[in-house]
């Protein structure tokens, strides 16, 4: 059983079992914090961080993020298994997501060789003459990381990853279904060089003493992935001072403007909406098409989705995996029985497989006010739209309160820009699926959707300060 990483030596309130989401067999076990045990993490990570003779150096953080990146690709294998394992999404996208994570953790390093400050243009005035004025950075506080169960691997990742680089101790709560890749994760740190108090990790007996550790304040960065609802109710909790970024999901829109590549357009939705069983916060859920281009696609769509192999993850040949809950197979199911009874086509789909599976499903026009049309589906769901012409698709894809990726098809320069402006959305994909990411891409949730700027180079300067130096010297002369 994974005992806490955390510097305290209490004994674990309890411990809680990992169970596959495919199945339901118990995969590990892990201990369980209590009040205490925040107590004694907070207290240990603002102690060092407030003690500047105990920071690490720039040349050892890069130091320790490589030899992490080495450390995890040598691991590639048993790593992927483990992610697919507890989380669900198929080994063959779970060992991307491997990959992805060391090229996070390369990513990190390189970010902070470059991460330089400024000269500030003072003494352009009598009053300021004789002086210079330079900045460098510094962390801003403890950081606080609260993640989800999609990504197991690389969130953490993009959470920890970060605040290493950027000199911040770091306490970590990964997702109760999805904590053995964190762990494995905070393991590889520590044998890469990271003492153990810079880089915490624990799973909270409950929802209390989760809030517990967010809204101490102590903390000097929140970062959570995760539900909106949870997310804005932690936000307004926290502590004077302590900054945040939040990333919740959306209902991604694709737009197909012609003429454009119909067969390329359905492998794109294809993969961008039933990847991971649509457990993705920029995953493809609503199509817009003018006219019959709508049914067209609606049935091709079907077709591909149809012909996915539905599986246990650890597969090399599943393409889609479970939900992460039996719970969430059944919202989604009723969902989707919702949209049909209102008048929604089902093209495809629409029926559970077992307790955790559902089939990849293609819906023709649910209505507007239908929930898979105007929440997060999170499942493997995609809802085609018909519409009378582009200007009506736009008006439909911006018309929720959440706002992330979107994405338009089309060969036309001028409509793929035109469209692209005036999509409400942070990062529109031209001729690509909205689930399209690169980690060095700045990623950020709109209005509902969350708050700050995701993506490793943007993570870390949010986890930093400016430092400013004055000079004043009469040898300094302009």
């Amino acid at each position: 059983m994974p005992d806490l990483i955390i510097e305290s030596q209490k004994p674990p309130v309890g411990q809680a079992s990992v169970t596959s989401p495919w199945d339901g067999r118990e995969i590990d076990e892990v201990a369980l914090a209590g009040a205490e045990h925040v107590e004694d993490a907070l207290a240990a990570a603002y102690a060092l961080f407030r003690d500047r003779t105990q920071w690490l150096s720039v040349a050892r953080r890069v130091d320790i993020l490589q030899k992490a990146a080495d450390l995890v690709e040598s691991r590639l294998e048993e790593l992927s298994v483990l992610a697919a394992s507890e989380g669900g999404k198929p080994y063959t996208d779970s060992r991307v997501e491997v990959i992805r994570a060391i090229d996070g953790l390369k990513l990190c390093a390189e970010t902070l060789r470059g991460d330089s400050g400024e000269v500030i243009p003072i003494a352009t005035t009598p009053a300021t003459e004789g002086r210079i004025a330079i900045t460098h950075k510094e962390p801003v506080g403890v950081v606080v990381a609260v993640s989800a169960f999609n990504h197991p691997l690389n969130l953490i990742v993009h959470q920890v990853g970060p605040a290493v680089a950027s000199g911040c101790p770091v306490i970590v709560k990964p997702a109760a279904d999805t904590p053995l890749s964190c762990l494995a994760l905070v393991r590889i740190l520590h044998e890469a060089g990271l003492p153990r108090e810079w880089c915490q990790a624990m799973v909270t007996e409950n929802n209390d003493v989760a809030t517990q550790l967010v809204t101490d304040r102590r903390v000097g960065f929140f970062s959570f992935i995760g539900s909106a609802r949870v997310g804005w109710m932690l936000r307004s909790r926290l502590a004077p001072g302590t900054r945040c970024a939040l990333e919740h999901g959306g209902a991604a829109p694709l737009i197909l403007a012609p003429p454009y590549d119909f067969d390329a357009a359905v492998a794109a939705v294809n993969k961008g909406g039933f990847y991971h069983a649509g457990q993705v916060c920029v995953s493809v859920q609503r199509v817009f098409a003018v006219g019959e281009d709508a049914q067209r696609f609606a049935g091709a769509l079907a077709k591909s989705a149809a012909a996915l192999t539905v599986g246990p993850p650890e597969d090399p040949d599943t393409d889609v995996g479970p939900l992460i809950r039996p719970a969430e197979l059944e919202r989604v199911a009723d969902w989707v029985e919702q949209a049909i009874t209102a008048g929604a086509k089902c093209v495809t789909g629409g029926k559970k497989i077992s307790a955790c599976a559902y089939e990849p499903t293609v819906l023709l026009n649910p209505p507007q006010d239908a929930r898979v049309s105007c929440e997060e589906i999170f499942g493997p769901v995609v809802c085609v739209y018909r519409c009378d012409n582009i200007d009506e698709a736009i008006d439909q894809a911006n018309a929720l309160p959440v706002a992330f990726q979107a994405a338009v098809f089309t060969d036309d320069i001028d409509t793929a820009l035109d469209i692209s402006r005036r999509l409400d959305a942070s990062a529109v994909m031209i001729n690509d699926h909205t689930a399209f990411r690169d980690d060095v891409m700045p990623f950020a949730g709109l209005r509902e959707s969350g708050l700050g700027i995701g993506g490793i180079p943007y993570t870390m300067h949010d986890m930093q300060i400016d430092r400013l130096t004055v000079i004043k010297s009469a040898g300094i002369k302009r």
